[in-house]
C-alpha cells in the first residue's frame, strides 16, 4: 500500500477522533482495512461515555474484529490509528492477529502534548517493544511524518 493510501486511511481515523470528542470521549480513532483496501470496521474511543477503561479505539476495534473475522483473515489486514497503540491496545492487536499497524503520531509525541494530564496518563512503551516481545512479525509503519502536524492539532485542542 502506498503512502498516499496511508494518508487516506489516517484521515478517516482523524475524522473518527473528532467524532469521539463530539460524542464526549477522548480523541482517538481506528479503522481496520482489508488486504484489498476496503474499510471493514471503524471505531472511535468510547472510554468516557461507556465508563470503560478498556474503551480505547484500537482495543474496541479488535473486540469487534475478533467476533466477525477469522484470525487467518485478520493477519492480512491493516489497523490504522491516529496514535501509536498503547500497551493494552498492542496486546489486543497481537492476540487478535492483525499483521500490520499504521499510526500517525507516536506515544512519545502524544506525551509531549498531554504532559501529566490525568485524562491521558500516557504509558511510554512503544508498540514496537510490545510486539517485539511476542512471536509474531507484525509490521509497524509510523509515525507518518507528514500526518504528525495534522493529528497533533486534535490533541493540542483537546488537552490545552
Amino acid at each position: 500500500m502506498s503512502m498516499k493510501g496511508h494518508k487516506y486511511y489516517l484521515q478517516r481515523c482523524i475524522e473518527l477522533a473528532r467524532s469521539a470528542v463530539n460524542n464526549g470521549n477522548m480523541p482517538f480513532g481506528a479503522i481496520l482495512v482489508s488486504s484489498n483496501g476496503k474499510i471493514l470496521l471503524e471505531q472511535e474511543n468510547i472510554e468516557i461515555t461507556e465508563s470503560n477503561c478498556t474503551g480505547h479505539a484500537e482495543t474496541q476495534l479488535m473486540v469487534n474484529a475478533s467476533k466477525q473475522y477469522e484470525k487467518d483473515f485478520l493477519w492480512n489486514c491493516t489497523l490504522y490509528t491516529t496514535v501509536e497503540p498503547c500497551a493494552m491496545c498492542s496486546g489486543a492487536i497481537y492476540w487478535g492477529n492483525v499483521g500490520r499497524v499504521v499510526f500517525g503520531l507516536s506515544e512519545k509525541d502524544l506525551l509531549e502534548i498531554t504532559g501529566d494530564d490525568e485524562q491521558n496518563p500516557t504509558l511510554d512503551l512503544p508498540c514496537r517493544e510490545v510486539f517485539g516481545q511476542g512471536q509474531k512479525n507484525i509490521e509497524i509503519i509510523g509515525p507518518i511524518a507528514n500526518m504528525k502536524r495534522k493529528i497533533s492539532e486534535i490533541y493540542e485542542e483537546f488537552f490545552n
